[in-house]
């Protein structure tokens, strides 16, 4: 496929912080005040250098970040890392001077709008030479989702009787809801492992969202991963206990087109609104796989990027607990 054919500083006060993106999409939205918490404790005594690095959402088409202050034991830098343009809040720690157990909390406001997209009488979209390279990337292969194999074999399959891309991707969406199942038990799930999936038949967002990147890909369709954190559709404060992650493809017409496909196996009511659609209850904190921090990390690309991450003595450390909580302002 033809690329160019598709049509801080520390932080002192309350900030916005901006990224560009597709314009705001017209439907719901949910306004929000959202807390994640890091508890340091536990550092070895003989350690040298902690360093952390907090995932930091940014306002785009779909989300407004609003009054953002992060407090913790030391002064913080804003970064932006180059591939995907996800930001970060970086840290460097003296585990000698710690003390007790320390806490990092981020709090911000956010307005997070539904996503909808009319792919049967969407305007002409082309895309700019500024995307092109996001474009590019997202044909690319990750680590954990190659397109070569299993993969490209199942993608020509699912798709031998499409001519159309926005047809295709549809055939991959209903293969991906008709063979795989959310199922978290045992082991293997979680890493959005498209061969493990593809084997599998099951997992959580992060393995059917890979499968379905994977086979785009394959079939010459760009796709992206995005995660982020849900808001329960029924609560309107409480704790959230995991991340979630979701997808879009690019075709020409409708241009970046949302898809949840473990929501929509969640509730099959809604799965022709999910092809199309994501609705107003997440909150988008990181785009991409394999992600180069900056600055740069002494460990492995990151798998994804949601939670926080930290390297003890150049080595990662598992050793950060972390909540997640969020309360409604008001809604619509």
């Amino acid at each position: 496929m033809n690329i160019k054919t598709l049509s801080l500083v520390a932080l002192a006060a309350p900030l916005m912080l901006a990224a560009t993106s597709d314009a705001p999409r017209a439907g719901a939205s949910r306004a929000f005040e959202f807390t994640y918490t890091i508890r340091v404790k536990d550092v070895p005594s003989d350690a040298k250098s902690l360093r952390i690095w907090v995932p930091v959402p940014v306002s785009d088409g779909q989300q407004e970040v609003t009054d953002l202050v992060i407090k913790g034991p030391v002064e913080h830098q804003m970064s932006q890392e180059k591939e995907y343009g996800d930001h970060d809040a970086y840290l460097e720690l003296d585990p000698s001077k710690l003390g007790t157990a320390q806490e990092i909390t981020m709090v911000f406001k956010a307005t997070r709008h539904e996503n909808r997209v009319d792919l049967e009488s969407a305007p002409r979209a082309t895309a700019a030479p500024a995307a092109w390279a996001e474009l590019k990337r997202s044909l690319a292969p990750d680590r954990l989702v190659p397109l070569d194999g299993v993969i490209a074999d199942l993608s020509r399959s699912a798709t031998k009787d499409q001519k159309k891309p926005l047809d295709k991707a549809r055939a991959i969406y209903k293969y991906v809801l008709s063979t795989m199942r959310y199922d978290k038990t045992g082991e293997g799930w979680g890493k959005g492992d498209a061969i493990f999936a593809c084997n599998a038949k099951r997992g959580n967002c992060t393995d059917f969202h890979a499968l379905f990147i994977g086979m785009m890909r394959a079939a010459g369709i760009p796709a992206r991963f995005e995660i982020g954190f849900p808001l329960p559709r029924d609560k309107s404060a409480g704790e959230i206990g995991g991340y979630h992650c979701w997808a879009q493809f690019y075709v020409d017409g409708p241009g970046w087109v949302p898809v949840d496909a473990s929501e929509a196996w969640k509730d099959p009511s809604r799965r022709d609104y999910f092809f199309g659609a994501h609705d107003a209850n997440r909150i988008l904190f990181s785009r991409g796989r394999d992600i180069h921090l900056d600055p740069p990390q002494q460990g492995e690309p990151l798998n994804y990027f949601v939670y926080p991450y930290a390297e003890l003595d150049g080595k990662p450390w598992t050793g950060l607990q972390t909540t997640f909580s969020f309360r409604d302002l008001s809604s619509s």
